[in-house]
């Protein structure tokens, strides 16, 4: 007998191409997705890891998603081979936190600025886990990270070795869905595991309780660490590309260039050397990291090439 579920508190956790895995009250359901969707949203991903759903249940684990309830945000890009089809990696997060090593590897801090235009430009909140601590005993590896807490983002220092700055972690993740974004080598699949233990071996339980044998994961995974806190592993979302973004704006996505956009000499100030530019007085006075502003600068430089 057929019975409905409505949603929330029903989220899309897993996606296998036509499948999806969906946590309800009652357990993991296996899904399909009703036609009429597809039909209805065929500029965007159908149905995402993050999405909160309705779903009728068919038979044991089984069930047919039927609705999916308006987005609040999303991470997307472009599809492969389309001009205007939008791929949504992960919907509804609350924030992302980019994940960095102090060491080993080395931090790349251009991958993430670039993270943090991303979340700017979708209105997302933003904070930086900067792990392996224990291997810059000194504090003096960690300082590349200072101008990223003077432009007002929170900085966490944490290290899954010895177990400092977990319950910090925690406290920034607590009923929210995080996406973890960052480089490979960084530590977030041993974060994931201090953080709630054995997590990978608890994925592999629910593919086991759909009872439909291996599938592929094609997108995101919602990681759950109790009580509406979610963490998405998001392997696409390093080739996230800046799709959809404003560059005439790139300037407001560098929350430490704010308090300065209005007291530049001209209104369509790029802050690439016009003369009574505030941004280049603040980078001159040492209010603003000049580290930060060349990054602003080879991307601004670099969408101006490209029109």
């Amino acid at each position: 007998m057929e019975q409905r579920t409505d949603q929330p508190p029903n989220i899309v956790i897993r996606s296998y191409g036509q499948y999806y895995d969906v946590r309800t009250p009652a357990g993991i359901l296996l899904c399909t997705v009703r036609g009429s969707i597809k039909r209805e949203r065929r500029k965007t991903t159908p149905v995402a890891v993050g999405d909160r759903v309705a779903v009728t249940v068919t038979g044991p684990g089984e069930g047919v998603i039927e609705s999916v309830a308006p987005r609040r945000r999303v991470l997307s890009r472009l599809a492969r081979g389309t001009e205007d089809v939008e791929q949504v990696i992960l919907a509804n997060p609350d924030q992302m936190v980019a994940v960095f090593a102090v060491a080993e590897p080395e931090p790349h801090l251009r991958m993430l600025d670039r993270f943090l235009i991303i979340a700017e430009a979708r209105n997302l909140a933003a904070a930086i886990c900067v792990n392996k601590i224990d291997l810059d005993r000194s504090g003096e590896l960690r300082r590349i990270f200072a101008p990223y807490r003077a432009a007002g983002y929170p900085v966490i220092e944490t290290s899954a070795v010895t177990g400092e700055g977990i319950d910090t972690l925690r406290e920034l993740l607590a009923g929210k869905i995080s996406a973890f974004a960052g480089p490979s080598g960084v530590g977030k699949s041993s974060l994931l595991n201090v953080l709630h233990p054995g997590f990978k071996a608890r994925i592999g339980e629910i593919s086991a309780a759909t009872g439909k044998g291996r599938h592929t994961t094609t997108g995101s995974t919602l990681i759950s660490l109790g009580d509406e806190t979610y963490v998405a592993d998001t392997p696409g979302i390093r080739q996230l590309g800046f799709w959809g973004i404003d560059f005439d704006r790139l300037d407001t996505y560098f929350p430490e260039f704010r308090p300065y956009l209005g007291s530049c000499r001209y209104l369509d100030c790029t802050h690439l050397g016009e003369a009574g530019c505030a941004v280049l007085a603040a980078v001159e006075a040492g209010a603003i990291a000049r580290e930060r502003y060349e990054s602003y600068r080879a991307l601004k430089e670099g969408a101006q090439a490209e029109r």
